[in-house]
């Protein structure tokens, strides 16, 4: 993806992705939500009678041809948003036992790909400062204490955000490290993608001029 964002960004003279103003340059199909019925083989039980379950998906493609992605890449749930977030947003990540994979994907948002500041997304370096904290990876008991002195370190009003198959449900390693009902943003995926991931950082802003300018120009492609 970044060696064509490049290639892109070296004949256009522009190096900064307009998402989600505007549709993504190189979107990934996987992760992305997946459409599909019957069948399917999956380690994690992603599949059930009902359909899809994407907060449980690891994206591992066992579920060929019976599912297959869409490229949308909004695979995420909203459950809290607050009206003083609308203008910045500070996030602090903390990885309670995770594999580097979403390490590696948040980072990528402060990239000039994608330069998540521009929308007002900012990270900080102490939870004193966050609005957000971003819980990554499974349970791991040496991270308990270490979640709990974050989450308590934070002012009001503040928000827990899921990142991750493993942060939302367990994903294949282990447990989830918080109760669900804990988290106020669930963002699906092993790991989500950048565009993912502004996509329901933005939602969690609750910043309705930026949500109804990107469902029109959805809508205009779609």
């Amino acid at each position: 993806m970044s060696s064509i964002w490049f290639l892109n960004g070296v004949k256009k003279g522009i190096k900064t992705e307009r998402y989600p103003y505007a549709e993504p340059v190189s979107a990934p199909q996987w992760p992305s939500r997946l459409s599909g019925h019957d069948g399917g083989n999956c380690p994690v039980d992603a599949i059930t009678p009902d359909g899809w379950v994407m907060e449980k998906c690891i994206f591992c493609r066992r579920c060929l041809p019976d599912y297959k992605p869409t490229g949308d890449q909004r695979i995420f749930t909203i459950k809290k948003t607050e009206d003083t977030f609308r203008r910045s947003f500070h996030v602090f990540p903390i990885d309670s036992g995770a594999c580097g994979a979403c390490n590696m994907e948040f980072l990528s948002i402060f990239s000039p790909q994608y330069d998540a500041n521009r929308l007002g997304i900012f990270m900080v370096n102490t939870p004193r400062y966050a609005d957000a904290l971003i819980v990554m990876g499974v349970m791991t008991p040496g991270m308990k204490e270490a979640l709990d002195r974050a989450y308590e370190a934070m002012p009001e009003p503040k928000l827990v955000i899921a990142m991750g198959a493993c942060a939302v449900t367990g994903g294949i390693m282990g447990e989830n490290p918080l109760d669900r009902e804990k988290y106020n943003v669930e963002i699906a995926g092993c790991p989500p993608s950048p565009y993912t991931l502004i996509a329901a950082l933005n939602a969690a802003m609750k910043d309705k001029r930026k949500a109804d300018y990107f469902e029109s120009k959805r809508q205009e492609v779609h």
